[in-house]
């Protein structure tokens, strides 16, 4: 069975690609041009009779994370948020997000006071309060308008 599959496979046509264009992976994703430029998230793949790199293999937002690291760069904050104080409506903490919707876990002020509660942050929201300890979160919506969401 496995050595049908591989026939197919061997005989099946590879998509040639001439050269490798450089470009700014996190350009294209701040632009809101990501799931549009098909070019950008499909790697070259292997040549016959060669096992294939992350690089050349990895499609979509895989290939975009890998594109920006060695760019450099890293694709997505996944910094903890500066809780420098309580969050209040007057004073609320700030979230910044790409996508209208976004997940946010609170251990409240000062930081781990309270196990992780997860807060779904909404652009359509004049705020969210975590249960919990009451802090305020407020979206800072920095996307697309007609991106397109999921």
């Amino acid at each position: 069975m496995f050595s049908i599959r591989r026939a197919a496979l061997k005989a099946a046509p590879l998509a040639a690609r001439t050269s490798v264009r450089p470009f700014s992976v996190l350009g294209a994703r701040l632009s809101g041009a990501v799931g549009h430029n098909v070019e950008s998230n499909l790697g070259p793949g292997a040549k016959p009779g060669t096992i294939p790199t992350d690089i050349e293999q990895s499609t979509g937002l895989e290939r975009m994370e890998l594109l920006a690291k060695l760019e450099g760069k890293e694709l997505f904050d996944m910094e903890p948020l500066n809780m420098t104080h309580l969050g209040t409506v007057k004073n609320p903490i700030v979230v910044k997000s790409h996508d209208p919707i976004r997940f946010v876990g609170c251990t409240g002020f000062p930081a781990e006071s309270h196990e992780t509660i997860w807060i779904n942050l909404d652009k359509s929201h004049e705020h969210d309060r975590c249960p919990e300890c009451g802090s305020v979160y407020v979206m800072d919506f920095v996307g697309s308008e007609d991106a397109h969401h999921h």
